[in-house]
Protein backbone atom coordinates (compact mmCIF):
# COMPACT_ATOMS: atom_id res chain seq x y z
CA UNK A 1 0.00 0.00 0.00
CA UNK A 2 1.29 3.62 -0.81
CA UNK A 3 2.45 5.63 2.24
CA UNK A 4 1.12 9.47 1.99
CA UNK A 5 4.84 10.54 1.62
CA UNK A 6 5.13 8.33 -1.56
CA UNK A 7 1.51 9.68 -2.48
CA UNK A 8 2.36 12.78 -2.50
CA UNK A 9 5.48 12.61 -3.97
CA UNK A 10 3.85 10.57 -7.21
CA UNK A 11 1.07 13.60 -7.10
CA UNK A 12 3.31 15.91 -7.57
CA UNK A 13 5.42 14.37 -9.81
CA UNK A 14 1.99 14.17 -11.97
CA UNK A 15 1.79 17.59 -12.06
CA UNK A 16 5.21 18.42 -12.73
CA UNK A 17 4.65 16.88 -15.80
CA UNK A 18 1.11 17.70 -16.72
CA UNK A 19 1.52 21.26 -15.14
CA UNK A 20 -1.79 20.60 -13.16
CA UNK A 21 -3.68 17.81 -11.15
CA UNK A 22 -7.54 17.71 -10.27
CA UNK A 23 -8.75 16.17 -6.71
CA UNK A 24 -11.14 13.85 -8.04
CA UNK A 25 -8.67 12.12 -10.57
CA UNK A 26 -5.68 11.22 -7.76
CA UNK A 27 -8.87 10.20 -5.11
CA UNK A 28 -9.95 7.75 -7.63
CA UNK A 29 -6.15 6.88 -8.91
CA UNK A 30 -5.17 6.09 -4.56
CA UNK A 31 -8.72 5.12 -4.12
CA UNK A 32 -9.02 7.40 -0.80
CA UNK A 33 -10.88 10.07 -0.31
CA UNK A 34 -10.97 13.51 -1.69
CA UNK A 35 -10.30 15.20 1.45
CA UNK A 36 -6.82 12.92 2.21
CA UNK A 37 -6.36 14.40 -1.41
CA UNK A 38 -7.36 17.98 -0.37
CA UNK A 39 -4.53 17.81 2.14
CA UNK A 40 -1.65 16.17 0.35
CA UNK A 41 -2.59 19.30 -2.11
CA UNK A 42 -2.43 21.96 0.77
CA UNK A 43 0.27 20.09 2.09
CA UNK A 44 2.39 21.01 -1.12
CA UNK A 45 1.02 24.03 -1.70
CA UNK A 46 2.74 25.03 1.82
CA UNK A 47 6.37 23.57 0.02
CA UNK A 48 5.37 26.14 -2.71
CA UNK A 49 5.42 23.09 -5.13
CA UNK A 50 1.63 24.06 -6.52
CA UNK A 51 -0.71 26.43 -6.17
CA UNK A 52 -3.99 25.40 -5.17
CA UNK A 53 -7.11 25.86 -7.42
CA UNK A 54 -10.76 24.71 -8.10
CA UNK A 55 -10.88 21.16 -8.21
CA UNK A 56 -7.13 20.68 -7.81
CA UNK A 57 -3.90 22.46 -8.18
CA UNK A 58 -1.60 23.92 -10.68
CA UNK A 59 2.34 23.48 -10.67
CA UNK A 60 4.01 26.63 -9.12
CA UNK A 61 6.81 27.76 -12.04
CA UNK A 62 8.07 30.45 -9.72
CA UNK A 63 9.77 27.66 -7.99
CA UNK A 64 12.60 26.15 -9.31
CA UNK A 65 12.35 22.08 -9.05
CA UNK A 66 14.71 19.33 -8.88
CA UNK A 67 14.65 17.11 -11.91
CA UNK A 68 15.94 13.82 -12.71
CA UNK A 69 18.91 14.67 -14.88
CA UNK A 70 17.65 12.01 -17.72
CA UNK A 71 14.84 14.37 -17.30
CA UNK A 72 16.50 17.59 -17.56
CA UNK A 73 17.88 16.67 -20.98
CA UNK A 74 14.76 16.43 -22.65
CA UNK A 75 13.96 20.27 -21.90
CA UNK A 76 15.30 22.49 -24.28
CA UNK A 77 17.94 20.23 -25.49
CA UNK A 78 18.70 22.19 -28.41
CA UNK A 79 19.03 25.49 -26.89
CA UNK A 80 21.10 23.93 -24.13
CA UNK A 81 23.92 22.45 -27.13
CA UNK A 82 23.79 26.01 -28.75
CA UNK A 83 24.55 27.46 -25.32
CA UNK A 84 27.06 24.77 -24.38
CA UNK A 85 28.91 25.00 -27.65
CA UNK A 86 29.25 28.90 -26.82
CA UNK A 87 30.32 28.11 -23.37
CA UNK A 88 32.68 26.11 -24.92
CA UNK A 89 34.46 28.67 -27.03
CA UNK A 90 35.63 30.90 -24.22
CA UNK A 91 37.70 27.89 -23.22
CA UNK A 92 41.67 28.63 -23.86
CA UNK A 93 44.03 25.91 -24.19
CA UNK A 94 45.87 25.75 -21.15
CA UNK A 95 42.69 26.75 -19.32
CA UNK A 96 42.35 25.11 -15.96
CA UNK A 97 38.67 24.98 -15.38
CA UNK A 98 35.51 24.23 -13.36
CA UNK A 99 32.36 22.91 -15.13
CA UNK A 100 29.23 22.07 -12.36
CA UNK A 101 27.19 18.93 -13.10
CA UNK A 102 24.00 19.55 -14.92
CA UNK A 103 22.30 18.94 -18.29
CA UNK A 104 23.49 22.42 -19.53
CA UNK A 105 26.98 22.49 -18.68
CA UNK A 106 27.60 18.54 -19.80
CA UNK A 107 26.80 19.79 -23.51
CA UNK A 108 30.49 22.01 -22.92
CA UNK A 109 32.03 18.87 -23.03
CA UNK A 110 31.17 17.93 -26.24
CA UNK A 111 33.37 21.29 -27.59
CA UNK A 112 36.03 20.72 -26.07
CA UNK A 113 38.49 18.89 -28.21
CA UNK A 114 39.90 21.49 -30.09
CA UNK A 115 41.39 22.45 -26.66
CA UNK A 116 45.16 21.69 -25.90
CA UNK A 117 46.19 20.74 -22.23
CA UNK A 118 43.36 21.80 -20.74
CA UNK A 119 42.77 20.67 -16.43
CA UNK A 120 38.65 20.28 -16.03
CA UNK A 121 37.47 19.76 -12.20
CA UNK A 122 33.96 18.36 -12.18
CA UNK A 123 31.56 17.32 -9.41
CA UNK A 124 29.22 15.88 -12.14
CA UNK A 125 30.05 11.97 -13.00
CA UNK A 126 28.34 12.50 -16.10
CA UNK A 127 30.88 15.12 -17.13
CA UNK A 128 34.16 13.29 -16.32
CA UNK A 129 32.37 10.42 -17.93
CA UNK A 130 32.43 12.33 -21.38
CA UNK A 131 35.66 13.69 -20.49
CA UNK A 132 37.34 10.17 -19.64
CA UNK A 133 38.61 9.91 -23.28
CA UNK A 134 39.78 12.86 -24.29
CA UNK A 135 43.67 12.40 -23.75
CA UNK A 136 44.04 16.54 -24.42
CA UNK A 137 42.34 17.04 -20.92
CA UNK A 138 43.13 16.11 -17.27
CA UNK A 139 39.98 15.30 -15.56
CA UNK A 140 39.72 16.21 -11.60
CA UNK A 141 36.48 14.51 -9.66
CA UNK A 142 35.87 16.08 -6.63
CA UNK A 143 35.26 13.92 -3.88
CA UNK A 144 32.01 13.14 -1.76
CA UNK A 145 28.47 10.97 -1.77
CA UNK A 146 27.01 10.71 -5.54
CA UNK A 147 23.77 12.11 -6.17
CA UNK A 148 21.40 9.46 -7.86
CA UNK A 149 18.77 12.27 -9.49
CA UNK A 150 21.83 14.05 -10.84
CA UNK A 151 25.04 12.13 -11.21
CA UNK A 152 26.76 15.44 -8.95
CA UNK A 153 29.06 14.79 -5.85
CA UNK A 154 28.40 16.93 -2.79
CA UNK A 155 30.24 16.33 0.73
CA UNK A 156 32.58 17.88 3.26
CA UNK A 157 35.88 16.11 1.23
CA UNK A 158 34.56 17.57 -1.75
CA UNK A 159 34.49 20.76 -0.76
CA UNK A 160 37.82 20.66 1.11
CA UNK A 161 39.41 18.99 -2.46
CA UNK A 162 38.11 22.08 -3.86
CA UNK A 163 39.49 24.94 -1.56
CA UNK A 164 43.31 23.61 -2.64
CA UNK A 165 42.99 24.79 -6.29
CA UNK A 166 42.61 27.92 -7.72
CA UNK A 167 41.04 27.83 -11.45
CA UNK A 168 40.69 30.08 -14.16
CA UNK A 169 36.97 29.71 -15.28
CA UNK A 170 33.76 28.33 -13.70
CA UNK A 171 31.17 27.22 -15.63
CA UNK A 172 28.12 27.21 -12.84
CA UNK A 173 24.81 25.31 -13.83
CA UNK A 174 21.81 27.00 -12.24
CA UNK A 175 18.38 25.58 -11.28
CA UNK A 176 16.45 29.12 -10.15
CA UNK A 177 17.83 32.40 -11.15
CA UNK A 178 16.73 35.58 -9.68
CA UNK A 179 17.50 39.17 -10.33
CA UNK A 180 17.67 40.27 -6.77
CA UNK A 181 18.61 36.94 -4.77
CA UNK A 182 20.71 35.10 -7.36
CA UNK A 183 21.42 31.77 -8.40
CA UNK A 184 19.40 29.10 -6.11
CA UNK A 185 18.96 24.99 -5.79
CA UNK A 186 16.81 23.07 -3.98
CA UNK A 187 19.97 21.39 -2.52
CA UNK A 188 22.07 22.50 0.16
CA UNK A 189 24.80 19.81 -0.07
CA UNK A 190 25.15 21.21 -3.23
CA UNK A 191 24.88 24.83 -2.96
CA UNK A 192 27.94 24.17 -0.47
CA UNK A 193 30.14 22.92 -3.39
CA UNK A 194 29.02 25.02 -5.14
CA UNK A 195 29.57 28.35 -3.21
CA UNK A 196 33.53 26.82 -3.08
CA UNK A 197 34.09 26.45 -6.70
CA UNK A 198 33.00 30.03 -6.94
CA UNK A 199 35.36 30.88 -4.21
CA UNK A 200 38.19 29.24 -6.59
CA UNK A 201 37.63 30.47 -9.93
CA UNK A 202 38.66 33.93 -11.26
CA UNK A 203 36.37 34.15 -13.49
CA UNK A 204 32.45 32.81 -13.06
CA UNK A 205 30.52 31.90 -15.69
CA UNK A 206 26.72 30.89 -14.92
CA UNK A 207 25.33 29.10 -18.12
CA UNK A 208 21.03 28.53 -18.45
CA UNK A 209 18.80 28.88 -20.15
CA UNK A 210 15.67 31.29 -20.12
CA UNK A 211 13.40 28.99 -18.06
CA UNK A 212 15.43 29.66 -15.02
CA UNK A 213 14.91 33.04 -15.07
CA UNK A 214 12.09 34.16 -12.15
CA UNK A 215 12.88 31.30 -10.06
CA UNK A 216 13.84 30.69 -6.79
CA UNK A 217 14.79 27.89 -4.41
CA UNK A 218 15.96 27.33 -0.60
CA UNK A 219 19.76 27.39 -1.03
CA UNK A 220 21.99 30.13 -2.24
CA UNK A 221 24.65 29.58 -4.58
CA UNK A 222 25.86 33.20 -5.58
CA UNK A 223 24.56 36.61 -5.38
CA UNK A 224 23.87 38.31 -9.30
CA UNK A 225 26.69 40.63 -8.62
CA UNK A 226 29.61 37.92 -7.74
CA UNK A 227 28.89 36.46 -11.30
CA UNK A 228 31.46 37.76 -14.31
CA UNK A 229 29.41 36.18 -17.11
CA UNK A 230 25.74 35.16 -17.93
CA UNK A 231 25.19 32.70 -20.80
CA UNK A 232 21.90 32.58 -21.71
CA UNK A 233 19.33 32.84 -24.92
CA UNK A 234 17.25 35.75 -26.19
CA UNK A 235 14.57 34.49 -23.98
CA UNK A 236 15.81 36.81 -20.80
CA UNK A 237 13.51 39.19 -19.30
CA UNK A 238 14.73 42.87 -20.68
CA UNK A 239 14.65 43.93 -16.93
CA UNK A 240 16.94 40.92 -16.34
CA UNK A 241 19.49 42.12 -18.64
CA UNK A 242 19.27 45.73 -17.81
CA UNK A 243 19.91 45.13 -14.08
CA UNK A 244 22.63 42.48 -14.63
CA UNK A 245 24.70 44.44 -16.81
CA UNK A 246 24.05 47.69 -14.60
CA UNK A 247 25.76 45.39 -11.97
CA UNK A 248 28.99 44.52 -14.00
CA UNK A 249 27.57 41.04 -15.33
CA UNK A 250 29.19 40.22 -18.79
CA UNK A 251 25.32 38.84 -20.39
CA UNK A 252 25.81 36.75 -23.60
CA UNK A 253 22.93 36.47 -25.09
CA UNK A 254 23.35 33.16 -27.84
CA UNK A 255 21.18 32.84 -31.03
CA UNK A 256 19.14 29.51 -30.44
CA UNK A 257 17.30 29.81 -33.56
CA UNK A 258 19.32 27.92 -36.23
Amino acid sequence: MTTTAQRREEIFHYIQIHQKGEVNYFSKLYDVSEVTIRNDLNHLEKKGCVTRCYGGALLNNQFAFERPLNDKKQLNCDIKEKLGEYAASLVQSGDKIIIDSGSTTEQITHYLNPKHNLVVMTNGINIAYHLANQENIEVMVSGGVMRHNSYSLHGTSGEEFLAGFRFNKLFLGVDGFDKVDGITTPHQGEANINRKMVEAAQTVIAVTDSSKFNRQSFCLIARPEQLNILITDSGIPQDYVEQLTEMGVDVHIVDAST
